[in-house]
């Protein structure tokens, strides 16, 4: 798997305007991708000091293997690979799955599937939500979902990375 530095997608950096962090990987769109993004998320989140057996990190990890099996059940036909971006900063985390695929799926919840039905009940538990954005540049959308990160480790992790705790 490759790192991915320069496209970053750009829905990820708007919903937290100043991520102190930014982790960014590509993965092609085939199976093995959910395992990749699951390894490369646990290691992002104990850079970002979150305990990697916590249920917060369980709950992200969890989101961005639905994100990224979605993203290669439904958009692998029109997107050979997707960017998974993990952002953290002000007392914040974003994951984001953007990918070529044009198609928006409808975020509401009487209309979602299962497995994004799990990611926005995952999300509002700590706070957060679900939505999704064309992509600014070209084609393509991205998913994100926000979490507030836990006051239990949420400050040190502020401190760890170098942002200013609130």
């Amino acid at each position: 798997m490759k790192r991915h530095h320069r496209r970053i997608p750009t829905a990820a950096c708007e919903h937290d305007p100043s991520p102190a962090r930014r982790r960014v990987l590509t993965v092609p769109l085939v199976p093995e991708a959910v395992r990749h993004a699951r390894r490369d998320t646990a290691m992002a989140l104990s850079e970002y000091a979150i305990p990697t057996n916590s249920a917060f990190a369980g709950a992200v990890l969890l989101v961005v293997s639905e994100l990224v099996a979605n993203a290669v059940r439904h958009a692998a036909d029109r997107s050979p690979t997707a960017d998974v971006t993990i952002a953290v900063g002000g007392g914040r985390l974003v994951v984001g799955v953007a990918d070529q695929d044009p198609r928006l799926p409808d975020v509401s919840p009487d209309t979602t599937g299962d497995g994004l039905r799990t990611v926005a009940g995952l999300a509002a538990a700590y706070d957060g939500t679900l939505s999704v954005e064309p992509a600014t540049h070209g084609c393509g959308k991205v998913v994100l979902a926000g979490f507030r990160i836990p006051d239990d480790f949420g400050p040190f992790t502020e401190r760890r990375v170098g942002v200013r705790a609130l």
